[in-house]
């Protein structure tokens, strides 16, 4: 069977936040990827958790959401779907803390899919090697360094990303640091949210955009 990666969609309401990625296409039934849950294989005509896949093609699905009707491809970056509305500012993220208590999120850098993970304690948006490479990012020309870690000190560069974007949200000209570790998934750091006012309520955290 043909099995193909790739995240793909958010879905940001003004209250709560509805995560759904299509990880790829195992067969003919589309893997969807939602709230944060397991993948699940889901065939054409069937509803799961709220969506329903209305067809299948190669590496695509079309799926039904509150009546409306959304393409997915894998490999493309997030875009905002469903019923509900960001704020008329549009500069609030909502996001639902997953079963480990972390906020991962799927998002964007210079309009290239990627996964976020909130991280408070993290200076700078950080990425690792293996990403920068898939999302075309030229490190290598950007401020070279070192920084200490349980392993000893590595190599780093710091460099800037044009956007990053989470939901319907963009920030543009974001500091990033590029390790040579691999990394489970992007995070989400203080480069990124020192733009917003962050508020957190029990497995909920609001991210109003700063102007």
């Amino acid at each position: 069977m043909k099995f193909l990666f790739g995240l793909l969609f958010f879905v940001c309401g003004a209250v709560a936040a509805q995560t759904v990625a299509l990880q790829g296409m195992l067969g003919s039934n589309a893997l969807l990827i939602v709230n944060g849950g397991p993948p699940k294989a889901v065939a054409a005509g069937s509803v799961y958790q709220g969506v329903k896949v209305v067809s299948t093609a190669g590496d695509q699905a079309v799926v039904e959401i509150a009546g409306q009707r959304h393409t997915l491809r894998v490999g493309e970056a997030p875009a905002s779907v469903g019923s509900g509305r960001a704020s008329p500012d549009g500069g609030r993220i909502v996001l639902t803390a997953g079963s480990g208590g972390h906020f991962m999120t799927p998002g964007a850098i210079n309009g290239k899919a990627a996964t976020f993970m909130v991280d408070t304690g993290a200076t700078m948006v950080s990425i690792s090697a293996a990403d920068a490479d898939r999302l075309g990012l030229n490190y290598k020309a950007g401020q070279a360094g070192y920084s200490s870690t349980a392993n000893g000190v590595t190599p780093v560069w710091r460099i800037n990303l044009t956007s990053v974007r989470v939901g319907e949200v963009e920030v543009f000209n974001v500091d990033a640091l590029v390790t040579p570790q691999p990394m489970p998934f992007m995070l989400l750091g203080n480069s990124f949210l020192s733009r917003f006012q962050m508020k957190r309520e029990n497995d909920q955290m609001v991210l109003q955009r700063r102007y």
